[in-house]
């Protein structure tokens, strides 16, 4: 049963979000082939996506973990990649607030839980998880599994694979 709902996850992350995707991988090739960083942020949880966008087996060019040093060491060229579970996350909110001042173009990944979405507002581009509750009801009524990291890591595998055709393209 949850392999079933995991793939009508990843189904509507796919249809809801290719033109996300394909503006945050924009976005962030432009940081690779003008020579700039991509730096990953992520709460919680969601740290997973950096141990893969570093250390996994096909690492994202250019990538380094942000560690909350300052944005005076931020070039022009530079980007962010922001995952937290909700788009409602204060850390997240507040980090955001910081780079939208500062002129720092970002894409944030988290699930829109409430009415406005302040985080989508600050972001240059936000990609919604589409996660508003666990995945499984149990014999109860109440409900359990939900997947954040694994949904984050599949958007994060759709950007990376566009950056990489991009990128490739600028490698003739």
């Amino acid at each position: 049963m949850f392999s079933t709902q995991l793939s009508g996850l990843f189904k509507r992350l796919q249809d809801n979000n290719e033109e996300a995707i394909e503006d945050s991988a924009r976005l962030l090739a432009q940081a690779i082939v003008s020579e700039g960083r991509i730096y990953v942020y992520a709460t919680d949880e969601m740290a997973g996506v950096i141990d893969e966008a570093i250390y996994g087996l096909e690492p994202l060019a250019n990538i380094k973990e942000w560690k909350g040093q300052s944005l005076d060491s931020v070039h022009s060229s530079d980007r962010f990649l922001l995952f937290s579970r909700t788009s409602s996350d204060e850390e997240i909110l507040r980090f955001a607030t910081e780079l939208e001042k500062a002129h720092i173009s970002f894409i944030a990944v988290s699930s829109n839980r409430t009415e406005s979405n302040e985080l989508q507002e600050l972001a240059d581009v936000h990609i919604d998880l589409k996660l508003t509750k666990p995945l499984l009801p149990d014999d109860e009524g109440n409900r359990y599994g939900y997947p954040s990291l694994i949904a984050a890591l599949f958007v994060y595998h759709g950007i990376k694979f566009t950056i990489d055709e991009i990128v490739k393209e600028y490698d003739i």
